[in-house]
């Protein structure tokens, strides 16, 4: 059995690191709050670019875009999205199991046709663990989103995908549905489906707010192959407040799980040394009326 000095010792270690985890809860409670509102202050733009272009594509235009074109995999490329840091439970390896298996179906492509573009540093180590060579690193996004980088990574696999230097991009990241569920999601971004995205942007926009009072110049058609790269710029910006959300409300709940462990290891600690302490003292007292009979 320890002895008293050993369970007090651990006792005050376990208080210590109980103060950290509940310190680390508190900011990452803090943080995805400011990432909700940041979401909610971009849901009005999201949902009247939705309307728009749910109205134009449940109309008869026949849609002509580059950015529709299906054509045979011979180079994909693949976003991954994480966090920089850890101590927020599984969200990390999810996503570099994730992709791993989504590695796995494309291998017959060989290593040099498939690109890896990984947002966050977990992931970036994935990568390199993977033996691939990352397509740039995007670890400032991860912490701090910002449209403007989103904008130009967007850019840049439009511009790939245009020129036929790839022919396929895919997703990977946290979607955000509550604090207590976060759904790691693989989502096919070019070529872009256009049933998906008008039942996206039905869901999203609400089909008792659609005002289909639009009178387009030149075409309907020629509008919509216009709004397409900003949707799926939005779609880069989106995930990416989507994956950071994600990883907040993840580390909040494994720092809260960690927390309650150590209550409950501290509870257990002072039964052990209430316990060693009360069997000394009777032993000691044994002892004494022991000698005094002598």
């Amino acid at each position: 059995m320890a002895s008293l000095k050993e369970v007090k010792n651990r006792i005050s270690s376990v208080k210590s690191t109980r103060q950290i985890t509940s310190a680390m809860k508190m900011v990452a409670s803090a943080k995805l709050h400011k990432e909700q509102g940041r979401i909610e202050n971009m849901l009005p733009y999201q949902r009247k670019l939705n309307e728009i272009l749910t109205n134009f594509l449940s109309t008869d235009a026949t849609i002509e875009s580059p950015y529709t074109e299906e054509r045979p995999v011979e180079k994909v490329a693949i976003v991954a999205f994480s966090s920089n840091s850890s101590l927020c439970g599984a969200f990390n390896s999810n996503v570099a199991k994730m992709l791993e298996r989504t590695l796995e179906d494309y291998k017959s492509l060989g290593k040099e046709n498939i690109l890896l573009y990984p947002v966050g540093k977990k992931v970036e180590e994935a990568v390199k663990k993977l033996g691939y060579e990352p397509q740039g690193s995007y670890q400032e996004m991860a912490d701090k989103p910002s449209y403007v980088q989103a904008y130009e990574l967007a850019g840049l696999l439009m511009k790939e995908f245009l020129e036929g230097r790839i022919d396929k991009v895919e997703l990977i990241y946290h979607h955000f549905k509550s604090t207590g569920s976060q759904i790691l999601t693989r989502d096919k971004y070019l070529p872009i489906n256009l049933d998906k995205v008008a039942e996206e942007a039905t869901e999203t926009a609400g089909k008792s707010n659609f005002n289909n009072d639009y009178i387009v110049e030149p075409s309907a058609a020629r509008l919509i192959a216009d709004l397409l790269p900003k949707v799926l710029s939005q779609k880069i910006y989106t995930v990416l407040l989507d994956s950071n959300t994600s990883e907040h409300a993840a580390r909040m709940l494994a720092m809260q799980a960690a927390t309650d462990n150590a209550n409950e290891l501290i509870q257990d600690l002072t039964k052990q040394y209430n316990k060693s302490r009360q069997q000394a003292i009777t032993n000691e007292l044994l002892d004494i009326i022991g000698g005094s009979l002598k």
